[in-house]
């Protein structure tokens, strides 16, 4: 897959985000590891000024509606801290068919590093009314019961759709109340 020709052209909306493990490689279903990226979503709003609205972590990818200044540089650094704190945690479990995995799917141009964690780019989709922002966020929420892994949102533990239902969510986010 080539360079994403989706960008982020409007700074003050908020977008839509989807970026995905290579190979689709079910990463995230082993906790520790869908722990460094909660981690760093939390960062992303706590340092970095991000405002998160909703998010979902799905064993192989993850969609936001995330809002902030330098989104694509934002989300550049968080991916590859990401990926970095993945590979070393994969290398010290010594899980070598991942590793395989992952440096089998890494793209050629990829010259500093001998594996890949994150498809190229993350297909930002602009979110310019209200509607949009309620169906995108309900579209996250039941990311995981449409893949039937759960029959209520709100089941999902990395998710928040916790948040938005009154219970304690992993992370927090800035609720939606459109």
């Amino acid at each position: 897959m080539g360079r994403s020709r989706y960008k982020i052209k409007e700074r003050y909306y908020p977008y839509f985000i989807t970026t995905s493990v290579v190979d689709g490689i079910s990463l995230f279903a082993e906790s520790e590891l869908s722990e460094i990226v909660l981690n760093s979503l939390e960062y992303l709003q706590n340092e970095l000024d991000i405002t998160l609205y909703a998010y979902v972590l799905m064993h192989n990818h993850v969609h936001m509606v995330i809002e902030g200044m330098d989104l694509s540089g934002k989300l550049r650094k968080f991916k590859s801290y990401t990926a970095r704190k993945i590979i070393d945690l994969i290398k010290e479990r010594n899980r070598t068919l991942i590793l395989r995995k992952l440096s089998m799917n890494k793209h050629d141009h990829h010259k500093d590093s001998e594996y890949q964690v994150w498809q190229e780019g993350f297909h930002p989709k602009q979110i310019n009314s209200l509607e949009m922002m309620t169906q995108k966020i309900e579209y996250i929420h039941y990311n995981p019961v449409k893949a039937g892994f759960i029959d209520r949102p709100e089941d999902w533990r990395n998710s928040s759709a916790r948040n938005y239902s009154g219970l304690e969510g992993v992370i927090s986010v800035s609720l939606f109340e459109g």
